[in-house]
């Protein structure tokens, strides 16, 4: 389909700004700090300097959390994003109810108790992520994620993505019927994304995070056929008439 900007000059502020470029800042930012988040359910809770909360917003990693504290703003991190700032970009410790640092081991080994999903649905999240796409939540879609092309308040959202699991026959399900099938396409071509299937394929188990490194990603693009874009063209005179 194609980024839908929004309003005019967006797109040239996007390629004005980068958004590796903004991720790299990020980075540099809560290395210097020596950041920190603190798991709190299935996120992480972080709390930063004002620079650090303006990075974060335009990075789009996690939402603000309202408090009555002035001089730090808080920050939600879905499970997703805290490890791959903490895993794949080293910049985050994360830690635990005791005040500790938590292990890439003992992280991994919590997220994946709270959510069975988490391995393949991290190995989806920091595909595109690597790839310079801003993945945020698709629940509201019916879908795992939704990828923009920058940040979301210069273009809507281009993808909305599923995420499977080679021969999945368990946890997550989708897909497994022609209703499920059209209804997804249908919804989304209602709000005109376009449905990215990611198939994971993890013959490595998933018992620690290295085995995420040799997870592979097959992308697929689920699209609705409409008869008419295949009718003959009408305007061609036919002999005779």
């Amino acid at each position: 389909m194609g980024p839908r900007w929004k309003g005019k000059g967006a797109e040239v502020r996007a390629q004005a700004d980068p958004m590796s470029e903004i991720v790299s800042r990020l980075k540099s930012s809560l290395i210097e700090s020596n950041a920190h988040g603190s798991l709190s359910g299935c996120s992480v809770l972080l709390a930063v300097e004002a620079d650090q909360s303006d990075l974060l917003n335009r990075a789009c990693f996690g939402r603000p959390v309202v408090t009555v504290e002035k001089d730090k703003q808080w920050f939600q991190l879905s499970m997703e994003e805290a490890f791959y700032l903490c895993y794949t970009l080293k910049c985050l410790d994360i830690h635990g109810g005791n005040n500790c640092r938590k292990t890439y081991e003992e992280l991994w080994k919590y997220m994946t108790d709270k959510k069975t999903t988490f391995p393949q649905f991290f190995k989806a999240y920091s595909h595109l992520r690597t790839k310079n796409w801003v993945v945020r939540s698709g629940l509201q879609y019916g879908v795992e994620f939704v990828a923009y092309r920058h940040h979301p308040s210069l273009v809507h959202s281009e993808y909305a993505v599923l995420v499977l699991t080679e021969g999945d026959g368990g946890e997550n399900g989708r897909l497994r019927v022609w209703s499920d099938v059209h209804c997804t396409v249908r919804l989304c071509g209602s709000v005109a994304k376009a449905v990215l299937v990611l198939y994971i394929k993890c013959g490595h188990g998933n018992a620690s995070p290295s085995c995420v490194t040799l997870y592979s990603v097959e992308e697929r693009v689920i699209a609705r056929w409409s008869p008419k874009d295949c009718r003959e063209d009408h305007s061609i005179a036919v002999n005779g008439n």
